[in-house]
């Protein structure tokens, strides 16, 4: 947990800002397609209780390398935010990630086009008859 000095005057971020602090966080292995943790539907829930803030989050992987650093990721980014004192962040396993859980949007930026396998393909097939 990790706790922030603020004014005391500023009120509870909204979740809606948490969620945008969230999309600034990226899995080192999709940083360059631009999926954010929030596309790859690593967020399991969000809690805000007055200016506290607290992230559950899923990984793709139990052996994911970079687990620390995206928990380190997400307390940076909402602790950045007005309003919040206190940020935690968990790893949770159950539910356990699939696919599924990204966006249509992730989905797209990692989906190969079958134009840019066929020559892969083929050119495999060829080396297999030769």
């Amino acid at each position: 947990m990790q706790r922030i000095q603020r004014p005391i005057e500023e009120v509870s971020p909204s979740r809606e800002a948490v969620i945008q602090a969230l999309e600034n966080c990226y899995d080192p292995c999709c940083r360059e397609r631009r999926i954010s943790v929030v596309d790859m539907g690593l967020i399991e829930s969000i809690e805000i209780c007055d200016r506290r803030v607290r992230v559950e989050m899923v990984l793709t992987t139990g052996w994911c390398p970079f687990a620390s650093r995206l928990v380190e990721m997400v307390e940076k980014e909402v602790g950045r935010l007005d309003g919040v004192d206190e940020i935690e962040v968990e790893v949770v396993w159950d539910p356990t990630w699939t696919p599924e859980r990204m966006s249509a949007d992730a989905r797209e930026k990692l989906r190969l086009p079958l134009e840019r396998l066929m020559p892969l393909r083929e050119a495999r097939l060829r080396g297999e008859s030769s």
